[in-house]
C-alpha cells in the first residue's frame, strides 16, 4: 500500500471519528474531489454544510468558500487545509475601498457575488451566484440602480442581459481573463462539431463565440444533458474531471490560456489544497475559519435574502 491509499484512509478514519465531512470545490485536482463527501459549486457545498449534521466542515475550496460555510453554519467548527487559498477575484475587492465606492454611488442596490470575503458580503444588500445572477437582478423593480461587484465580466455579462441600471466593480478572476481566443478558435477549427461552453467570468471576445454561457455546475449540467459528444471547455480545468466521471463516453477540451506551459488553465490557489493538507488538517483541526460575530450576522443577511428570492422564483 502506497503513502497516498494509506492517508486516504487514516483520512475517513478521522472523518468518522470526529463526525467531520470533506467538501470539495470542481476546480479541486481529481484525487481531492473523489475522497470528498460532496462535490459542488461554492454555494451548494456551503449550503450542503448547514444542512448536514456533521460537526467539522472541511472545506477543499478557496478562502470566500469556508467563509461562505461558516457564515451558513456559525455553530460548526469549519476548516480550510490552507489559508494561502484565496481568490484571485474575492482580493480584487478589499472592504475599505469598497466602502468608498458605495459612498461614492449612494441609494443603490448592493449585489455583490457569492466570490467575495465575508467583509464584503457584510456590506451588501443581496448576494447572488453566477447561476442565479440574472433572475436576482430582473427580480428588483425595473427602475432600480444597482452596485455590482466584484466581477466586472459577470457585472457585464447580466447588464447586457437585464439592461438594468448596474454600476460594475472592476474586478476580476485571473483564470477567466486569461483565456486564449486564438487557441480557443483553433481548437474549433481542429474540432468543427465541438460546441463551446464558457463561464460567464470570461472576458466579452471568448462569451461572444460561445454556444453555451454558464456556471460551473450549469456547463456540467449542460454536457450531461446536451446530445453533443465534444466541448471545449472555457473555465478552470478541474471540472473536466467531474464531466468525464458523469459522461466518460463524450470529449473535453479545456481551453488554455494566453500564456501556457501546461496546456490549460488552473487555479493555483485551488491546487493549494492536497492529500497530505487535508489529512493534516483533519488531525490538528486547523487552521480553522474565525469571523467574528457582527460581520457574521451582517454577511449572513444578504445570502438569506439571496435564498428567499432564489425559493420564490423556483430557482
Amino acid at each position: 500500500m502506497n503513502s497516498t491509499d494509506q492517508n486516504i484512509i487514516e483520512i475517513k478514519r478521522l472523518k468518522a471519528q470526529k463526525n467531520a465531512i470533506i467538501l470539495a470545490h470542481y476546480y479541486q485536482t481529481g484525487d481531492v474531489q473523489n475522497i470528498a463527501d460532496f462535490v459542488g459549486d461554492s454555494l451548494a457545498l456551503s449550503q450542503k454544510a448547514a444542512s448536514n449534521s456533521a460537526d467539522i466542515i472541511l472545506f477543499a475550496g478557496v478562502k470566500f468558500m469556508a467563509e461562505t460555510a461558516k457564515i451558513l453554519s456559525p455553530l460548526k467548527k469549519v476548516l480550510l487545509p490552507d489559508l494561502d487559498a484565496g481568490c484571485s477575484l474575492a482580493n480584487s475587492c478589499n472592504a475599505d475601498d469598497f466602502k468608498i465606492f458605495i459612498k461614492d454611488h449612494p441609494g443603490r442596490t448592493i449585489i455583490s457575488y457569492v466570490n467575495t470575503n465575508a467583509e464584503i458580503k457584510a456590506l451588501s444588500d443581496i448576494i447572488c451566484t453566477s447561476s442565479n445572477a440574472v433572475q436576482i437582478v430582473e427580480s428588483l423593480p425595473f427602475d432600480e440602480k444597482i452596485i455590482f461587484a466584484p466581477d466586472r465580466n459577470l457585472g457585464n455579462y447580466i447588464l447586457n442581459i437585464t439592461g438594468r441600471d448596474i454600476i460594475v466593480w472592476n474586478g476580476a478572476c485571473h483564470v477567466h481573463e486569461e483565456f486564449s481566443l486564438e487557441a480557443l478558435l483553433k481548437l474549433k477549427k481542429e474540432n468543427p462539431g465541438a460546441k463551446i461552453i464558457v463561464h460567464p467570468e470570461c472576458e466579452l471576445p471568448v462569451r461572444m463565440v460561445a454556444d453555451f454561457i454558464g456556471s460551473t455546475s450549469l456547463l456540467l449540467k449542460y454536457t450531461k444533458e446536451d446530445n453533443g459528444n465534444c466541448y471545449i471547455v472555457a473555465t478552470e480545468v478541474g471540472i473536466i474531471h467531474q464531466m468525464k466521471k458523469e459522461n466518460p463516453g463524450k470529449t473535453y477540451l479545456p481551453v488554455p490560456p494566453v500564456d501556457s506551459t501546461c496546456g490549460c488553465s488552473e487555479c493555483s490557489f485551488m491546487k493549494l489544497i492536497t492529500i497530505e493538507k487535508i489529512l493534516n488538517c483533519l488531525k490538528t483541526e486547523t487552521p480553522e475559519i474565525i469571523i467574528d460575530n457582527k460581520t457574521l450576522i451582517r454577511a449572513q443577511k444578504p445570502i438569506l435574502r439571496m435564498m428567499e428570492i432564489s425559493e420564490k422564483l423556483g430557482l
